[in-house]
């Protein structure tokens, strides 16, 4: 895991010194080697740089930027590639010759046999760029699932990328604007959502596209997509069967394979059904895990008992790091500044981190995406339900249901849920699908009174995408839908995003084994009927551990991993929150000062969650710090 960096200009010269900001700006990233690559020839200069967090070949010959030297090809890699060793022995069989035991050198071995269809060779997790020296090209590329981040910008004849959008900040090459269309996708949902950034001109790659740079030309394509998978023919006979039936073999092959490491990897149990259904495969695969628990000194969010159970049940090597409410409260400011973008959530990922790091811990497995393809959440219920409630509705009179969604404004309690019931009652076209309305964060009302800028290009590139992406799932059940909308929005542009910069700015590797790409492909291949069968919460998930969890661990009601923000807004944050949202200026965000005020007040009247004056207030505190 690593932090990267590069450059292409056709505009003159690139400095050392441009290479050593972004060094620095990447440190947390990678502390334990850094290096940088500089050619200024011709009309080409090309600037790499990589900060290295060292976890597979742990010896100097792992340095990055990496040289082929049978191409003259560079690299810089953030990642791991998990089946590098099985690539690797079939690179030698055909002629080729390593020098290291790295995997970055297996991706420039694989890159100059297969070309770019060896990303869909690589099992893991990576962001990659890579100049092709014979070509004069550019070459980025990002893993199927979106676990590693990796952002650009272009300007003239200059192309930037970098591991971070701070980083692309700090080295002066990007004006400071907010990008209109992130800044509205942020206030509605709490996170900004990809291929836009917070930052104006700043883009991400995609999720399993790859990026090419040649004389100037930005080309996308992708190379990958869940749904695409399913219409082609299968790889392997095992893949070729019931997926059901091929799902016990594909889980633990997942989790073996993210074990793949030259120092200790352990696991993140939290009690819950996902981090435990980790351990138990691992267990299952004759694999003794390492467990590390948070163990929080007051009771109402201690779940030590539980992740104890868990530990005695499998008999891990079990850790408890303990750490108090005011151990949390106290982080918040270093969190916030450890925001790549803002975002309502991370905190906990954050402070989880910390604690992990500090007791010794470089690499943790982690349950993230377990709800995604195995219908934890109470959306692969409710969104199927409001897809067939706006259905019938899309059958009224747009008079009628204008009425009613005046009415349930007007006659019910006036709350988030009610305000979203009437916005899918009215038919508004600003509402994509019931998906977008069950996550949103502001009603679209709500956008207009809150954004001070000019909404209508924003709105209209928002909700283009967002239709895109529903209208790729129309062949997919109502569950494999809400399944593909929540990869493809919350978990990328929330948890998997938070989750990378709240633990690399503690310079700690997170695996997810629940996004091996073999899984997910074979989940999708599952009906949705399957996978909300049963009384049991992840039922699919439960039959095909090979063990049976503790029924404590089954039953218990499902819970995140949660701070009291509820509490804390209303106490000791309230000084800080409150100031920030009442202040006459509110800085560079671009924000109607009545509006947020109205959030703070609704707030404290209990008439709105405390997500929202959050979001604005993390919103100002990141514009405040990075612009």
């Amino acid at each position: 895991m690593c932090g990267i960096f590069g450059i292409v200009s056709r505009e003159g010269e690139v400095s050392r010194d441009l290479l050593s900001c972004a060094v620095e700006s990447l440190a947390h990233r990678g502390p334990d080697d850094r290096g940088t690559l500089l050619e200024n020839s011709g009309e080409i200069s090309v600037g790499l740089a990589h900060t290295r967090l060292s976890i597979i070949d742990l010896s100097p010959f792992g340095h990055q930027p990496m040289h082929d030297e049978a191409t003259g090809n560079w690299i810089v890699f953030n990642g791991e590639i998990y089946n590098f060793r099985e690539l690797r022995q079939e690179l030698e069989r055909a002629g080729a010759a390593f020098h290291t035991h790295s995997d970055t050198e297996v991706i420039l071995a694989a890159y100059r046999k297969w070309g770019e269809t060896c990303f869909l060779r690589f099992a893991g997790m990576f962001a990659l760029g890579l100049w092709d020296a014979r070509r004069k090209r550019l070459l980025l590329a990002r893993d199927p699932m979106g676990i590693k981040p990796l952002y650009y910008f272009q300007s003239g004849g200059s192309f930037v990328f970098a591991s971070e959008v701070r980083t692309l900040l700090q080295t002066g090459l990007v004006p400071r604007r907010l990008d209109p269309t992130g800044v509205l996708s942020y206030l509605a949902f709490g996170s900004v959502y990809e291929p836009w950034t917070i930052v104006d001109r700043v883009s991400a790659v995609p999720p399993g596209y790859a990026i090419s740079v040649e004389n100037s030309n930005v080309q996308r394509r992708q190379y990958w997509n869940p749904l695409d998978s399913l219409n082609r023919s299968s790889q392997t006979p095992r893949e070729n069967g019931d997926p059901v039936r091929c799902l016990p073999q594909a889980l633990r092959d997942a989790v073996l394979s993210h074990l793949v490491s030259d120092v200790p990897v352990g696991v993140f149990l939290s009690g819950g059904i996902d981090s435990s259904a980790l351990v138990a495969l691992m267990h299952c695969a004759g694999a003794r895990a390492s467990t590390f628990s948070l163990v929080f000194r007051e009771d109402e969010y201690n779940e030590g008992p539980y992740s104890r159970e868990v530990a005695r049940r499998f008999a891990t090597d079990h850790h408890e790091i303990l750490v108090s409410q005011q151990d949390a409260l106290s982080s918040l400011p270093q969190a916030l500044c450890a925001m790549d973008q803002p975002t309502i959530d991370g905190i906990n990922t954050w402070l989880v981190s910390s604690k992990a790091r500090a007791a010794g811990v470089k690499v943790a497995l982690t349950g993230l995406g377990a709800d995604e393809l195995f219908a934890g959440y109470t959306n692969f219920r409710r969104v199927p339900r409001m897809e067939r409630l706006a259905a019938r509705l899309s059958r009224l009179p747009s008079l009628v249901r204008k009425s009613g969604a005046a009415s349930i404004t007007r006659f019910s309690r006036s709350n988030d849920r009610r305000r979203k019931l009437a916005e899918l009652a009215s038919g508004s076209e600003a509402t994509a699908h019931p998906y977008f309305l069950a996550r949103a964060l502001f009603m679209h009302d709500e956008l207009n009174s809150l954004y001070a800028g000019d909404r209508q290009p924003a709105e209209h590139n928002l909700a283009e995408i967002l239709r895109d992406s529903v209208a790729a799932t129309r062949n997919l059940d109502p569950v494999n839908r809400v399944s593909y909308l929540e990869s493809h929005w919350y978990m990328s542009n929330t948890l998997l995003r938070d989750s990378d910069f709240m633990s690399m700015a503690h310079g700690l590797e997170l695996r997810v084994p629940f996004l091996d790409r073999a899984l997910v492909e074979t989940c999708f291949r599952i009906p949705g009927s399957e996978k909300v069968n049963g009384r049991r919460p992840k039922n699919l998930l439960l039959s095909n551990l090979g063990v049976e969890l503790p029924e404590v661990i089954v039953n218990r009601p499902k819970r995140g991993f949660t701070l009291p923000f509820e509490k804390w807004l209303r106490s000791d944050l309230k000084p800080d929150v409150e100031n920030a949202l009442t202040a006459h200026d509110l800085g560079p965000a671009p924000l109607n000062r009545g509006a947020v005020q109205q959030t703070w007040m609704s707030f404290l009247a209990g008439r709105t969650s405390w997500s929202r004056p959050w979001a604005l207030f993390v919103l100002q505190r990141w514009c405040e710090q990075n612009l």
